[in-house]
């Protein structure tokens, strides 16, 4: 039997591991799959004339364990719509158990009622996924850890810390030379997970907040960066705003050299420019959110870590019922 709002009990032989996608970075569903030795499975995506969005599922899922890989980054509203649809369609097919793949989960900011009368969207998404079919939900990096809260279905909530902490080793930066920045306050606890792993010091970005769209960085707490090299973390870089103030603030005290991680490379509106325009030696970023050529063409310094393995890891764990958090030891 199936539990909508527990784990999925698995009943019969008929319980193989299918991956399918939507249209929203294919690349990296293509990725996990070769992973975990499988092929993708047969969906057919497409939209009628007024752009309604079109689903065909070509293959038997009966009884099967079912993976759907879908960012919902930008168009934002067109991928969410798509998974919902996805997600509908194989309710309504007799898998054992749907499990959303969301490497970015979008509408994250709105986690909360922080002034009167505006919308909780990050619970109300996640509603949206259970209703549609979701009995589990796989997310990396979210941008508040309280959203998986909002869900009544499991959630198991990856981190790309290893990943990125791999990258910035790979730099052979001594630890007495380096000082992990955070963006602003809020992202204290993720700087903190990143200072330990890599040694070092840490300092942090005191930000106000003038508009949803842009930061002014006030002044820095913590250590010194006076002929240090920085590494910046933050979750996402979207308009690059939050980072770019960063970076300015650490060369005006006296940063020799400075590298910039984030999970979710976003890059909306002015960001590219903005990076490509800042003194920044590298910036990485995860393929979690597919990267226009476009856009990596114009910032030579860019780098991209590929979080498929972590993905086809956790996807192995929990389709075998293993632990997911042995990940993060």
């Amino acid at each position: 039997m199936l539990g909508r709002t527990g784990e999925a009990h698995v009943i019969g032989s008929n319980n193989k591991l299918k991956i399918f996608t939507g249209r929203a970075n294919r690349d990296l569903a293509e990725k996990i799959a070769k992973h975990l030795g499988a092929s993708l499975g047969n969906l057919n995506l497409g939209n009628f004339p007024d752009g309604e969005t079109s689903v065909r599922i070509d293959e038997d899922v009966r009884g099967r364990d079912v993976f759907v890989v879908q960012p919902t980054c930008p168009p934002v509203n067109e991928n969410l719509m798509e998974l919902l649809i996805i997600l509908d369609a194989f309710k309504r097919s007799s898998p054992a158990r749907v499990t959303a793949v969301i490497p970015y989960f979008g509408y994250a900011r709105q986690d909360r009622k922080d002034m009167g009368r505006v919308p909780i969207s990050a619970k109300m998404v996640a509603d949206l996924l259970t209703t549609a079919g979701a009995h589990r939900v796989l997310c990396l990096d979210l941008h508040a850890a309280q959203i998986q809260g909002f869900f009544n279905i499991p959630v198991d909530h990856l981190y790309a810390v290893k990943e990125i902490t791999a990258h910035v080793r790979s730099l052979n930066i001594p630890a007495d030379d380096l000082v992990v920045l955070s963006t602003d306050e809020g992202n204290v606890k993720k700087a903190v997970l990143y200072q330990r792993r890599l040694g070092g010091q840490i300092a942090v970005v005191d930000k106000r907040r003038s508009s949803a769209e842009e930061t002014k960085a006030a002044h820095l707490i913590g250590a010194s960066l006076d002929g240090k090299t920085v590494v910046v973390f933050d979750d996402m870089i979207s308009t690059a705003s939050s980072m770019v103030n960063a970076v300015e603030i650490a060369k005006k005290n006296g940063a020799k050299k400075i590298y910039v991680c984030s999970t979710h490379g976003l890059l909306c509106g002015p960001a590219v420019e903005r990076l490509r325009d800042s003194q920044i030696e590298q910036i990485a970023v995860t393929d979690s959110i597919p990267l226009a050529k476009e856009k990596a063409e114009k910032l030579p310094n860019l780098k991209v870590i590929s979080v498929a393995p972590l993905l086809a890891n956790a996807i192995h764990r929990i389709h075998g019922n293993e632990s997911v958090s042995d990940l993060f030891k």
